[in-house]
């Protein structure tokens, strides 16, 4: 099996002097956050794509509405407060007092009516929402009144969901944009402000406190909270060689370390002055996402015959090291050990390379191109080695090509054919608090067109989403999810890989690191 190639280091740590000079500098000023991020930003607009690098930047630059805690429970953030209609059709959402964006202007209604409808158009969840609602409107410059057709019980949690795509709040004019199509504006009214001018894509980005910035009056908790910038500039620096990153760690040249790997964990065990935690405690699933509008995906045959061959063993073991404590399988379709996370994937993932050889022949398997695009910069990375590896052995013909993240990123919106640019497979990560129910989880939704990339299209699963939206009590979301798990398993939109946990290193002197869903940059300070 091709492998990605890993710097082990051991002994002392590399010296700062053979490595390759970066301007980063020594990181002794208080008042400067050195970060190195999971992947090159190359897209600043959380709303178009799902990319997690891009959705890091949205929370320093933008606020939500509502946010979750830790107990992933809406909290208010933006909003003063709320209130609903005897019907439940008409909720109405006063904003804090104050609010700015970075240009100066005050937040209103208007700007955070707009970007919901933007949101809306792209967010698996939004979507299910926009389907409800009737009008995304104000009621003065204060206060969002969204009108519905019918209730919507969920509403506020589709507001504060974590992760990808998050209800980021624009100014009007930003939020205008077409929703296919990228912002180039990145003003928010978060914490900190994007300095457009020091971005150099693929290479690093830079954030100012924004002083002007009102958080709440609470202590932070994930995504909610008081969001308290300690720090006046935070810099990002990718460093995608994993011993050069280590190195610049070690010796204080940057401060934090986003996403470790399981290789070097034993490296910064040793070294004092460095600590290890977790990027997101819930934990990542992985993912191995089909192309379902070209040969020979669009052929639910052939994706079930790669289904039966999954050994998530494999995919885990070549991500997370051999350490059991790092990653577990999961052959569900919802985070296991969640409550829809039930294991129906028992009998249809069987890891049984011969059946998947027999039910390729039986569905006549003629050999088309399969391209497997696969971000070499990303966690996801050796989930591409793994799969181009299983392919071979089953018989297919299949190409892995290599690409940064941005580049993957990039390339997995196209819905060309693989001979004029397209792809067949991406392999990806989901943080476990992003899917845990069906109207959240994108990878699982059946819209078609409409949908996450790959467009899948199932209009049992939509209608089954519908019944779970409405559902008055868990049995019944648990009927919904059960027969989600079903169809899913049956049709292969996605196959899942297995739960992992990624470490995060971060300098000794730094405190109050919030163990959350996402590096957020405020509660932290220098010792």
């Amino acid at each position: 099996m091709k492998r990605r190639t890993v710097f082990r280091l051991g002994g002392a740590a590399m010296a700062t002097a053979a490595l390759p000079r970066f301007a980063i500098g020594q990181s002794t000023a208080a008042t400067t956050l050195k970060f190195i991020p999971q992947e090159s930003l190359t897209s600043l607009d959380p709303v178009w794509t799902t990319a997690a690098v891009t959705a890091n930047h949205g929370y320093a630059v933008y606020d939500t509405l509502y946010a979750v805690n830790s107990k992933l429970q809406p909290q208010p953030q933006m909003a003063e407060g709320h209130s609903v209609s005897d019907d439940g059709r008409v909720y109405l959402i006063k904003l804090r007092q104050g609010l700015k964006f970075h240009d100066g202007e005050p937040v209103r209604a208007q700007d955070c009516a707009q970007s919901l409808k933007r949101w809306a158009a792209r967010d698996t969840m939004g979507q299910s929402l926009a389907s409800f609602v009737e009008t995304w409107g104000v009621q003065d410059d204060r206060t969002i009144k969204i009108s519905l057709k019918a209730p919507f019980p969920l509403l506020l949690d589709a507001l504060a969901k974590p992760e990808e795509n998050e209800a980021f709040m624009m100014p009007e004019r930003v939020a205008k944009t077409d929703p296919m199509q990228q912002i180039k504006d990145a003003v928010g009214s978060g914490p900190f402000r994007f300095l457009a001018d020091e971005f150099v894509p693929g290479n690093s980005a830079a954030y100012a406190k924004f002083e002007d910035y009102l958080p709440r009056q609470q202590p932070p908790d994930w995504a909610s909270g008081g969001k308290v910038a300690y720090f006046k500039r935070v810099e990002w620096h990718v460093i995608p060689d994993s011993a050069t990153a280590a190195a610049a760690l070690q010796s204080g040249e940057v401060d934090w370390w986003e996403r470790v790997q399981p290789d070097i964990v034993p490296l910064l065990k040793r070294n004092r002055n460095v600590r290890l935690g977790l990027t997101n405690p819930a934990g990542y699933l992985g993912i191995l996402r089909f192309n379902h509008l070209n040969p020979p995906f669009n052929d639910v045959r052939i994706r079930r015959a790669v289904l039966v061959a999954v050994k998530q063993d494999d995919y885990m073991r070549a991500v997370a090291g051999n350490d059991p404590a790092a990653y577990k399988t999961c052959r569900a379709m919802f985070p296991c050990d969640t409550p829809f996370g039930t294991d129906f994937g028992s009998a249809a993932m069987p890891a049984d390379l011969e059946a998947g050889k027999r039910l390729l022949s039986d569905a006549g398997y003629a050999g088309q191109r399969v391209v497997i695009i696969n971000p070499t910069d990303n966690v996801a990375g050796p989930f591409g080695e793994v799969t181009y590896d299983l392919l071979r052995k089953l018989g297919m013909n299949v190409e892995l090509q290599d690409m940064d993240w941005g580049t993957v990123v990039q390339r997995r919106a196209s819905r060309k054919p693989v001979d004029v640019g397209g792809w067949s497979i991406f392999c990806s990560v989901w943080p476990c608090d992003a899917i845990y129910n069906p109207v959240m989880s994108a990878m699982l939704r059946g819209q078609g067109d409409k949908g996450w990339f790959g467009w899948f299209a199932d209009d049992k699963i939509e209608r089954l989403n519908t019944d779970f939206i409405t559902a008055t009590d868990q049995a019944a979301r648990l009927k919904a999810t059960d027969a989600i798990q079903q169809e899913a398993f049956a049709q292969v939109p996605t196959i899942p890989l297995g739960i992992f946990y990624i470490p995060t290193a971060y300098r000794a002197d730094l405190r109050n690191m919030l163990e959350s869903q996402a590096p957020f940059f405020w509660s932290v300070r220098r010792a």
